[in-house]
């Protein structure tokens, strides 16, 4: 329990720096806020559960919530939060997995040396750490773990308006976990990679600035 505690003050440290360290560079610029909603599917992966438990290789649902901030046309940060339902797989005992995550991601929108693309359409690129937490359910609630993750993805955006698009956004989150012991602290529980695609829109909070 005091390393869960200390993992989670570290990224809640390196969060706060992250922001001020972006922020710096931004002081005599106008900024442009944006706030994000997506739904989707997720696929974890197969060496996450401990033997004896299989998990559908395709879930739903997947929800992702965020909040955007960029500094320059091109460049940017944002904190988002993830939540996905990891389930059974037949011949599998049952199980129901909540997995959670927060991450400080660092936004670079290639869409101006990406020149082959149509107009209304950007590509927005986004990694950065964060902290995963896996509820189990059904029968198995006392094996919750949690540990650091770092994540990396894509958006491909659709400008509808100055102010609003719509976006397909594919995500990879990798764990920094460490093996079960014992392994029944492993049953009904996750510990691996997880792959997102999700569906959803972004909008504008401070007007047009950077505006597409």
């Amino acid at each position: 329990m005091h390393i869960v505690f200390k993992q989670i003050k570290l990224v809640g440290l390196a969060t706060v720096l992250f922001f001020l360290v972006a922020n710096s560079f931004a002081q005599s610029e106008a900024s442009r806020w944006k706030a994000q909603f997506t739904v989707g599917i997720n696929s974890p992966s197969s060496n996450g559960f401990v033997t004896g438990f299989e998990g559908k290789s395709v879930n739903f649902p997947t929800i992702q919530l965020g909040v955007q901030r960029m500094f320059k046309p091109q460049y940017g940060v944002k904190l988002d939060y993830g939540f996905n339902r990891l389930e059974q797989d037949s011949g599998s005992p049952y199980f129901k997995i909540n997995y959670s995550r927060i991450n400080a991601q660092f936004v670079y929108d290639i869409t101006p040396i990406a020149n082959f693309l149509p107009p209304h359409l950007g590509v927005v690129a986004h990694a950065g750490p964060g902290f995963s937490m896996v509820k189990p359910l059904s029968g198995y609630s006392e094996n919750n773990t949690s540990f650091l993750n770092a994540m990396a993805g894509l958006e491909f955006h659709y400008t509808v308006s100055r102010t609003l698009s719509v976006f397909f956004d594919t995500s990879y989150i990798y764990g920094f976990s460490s093996e079960f012991s014992p392994i029944s602290d492993g049953f009904g529980s996750f510990n691996g990679n997880l792959f997102t695609a999700t569906v959803g829109v972004s909008v504008s909070l401070s007007g047009c600035y950077y505006c597409d």
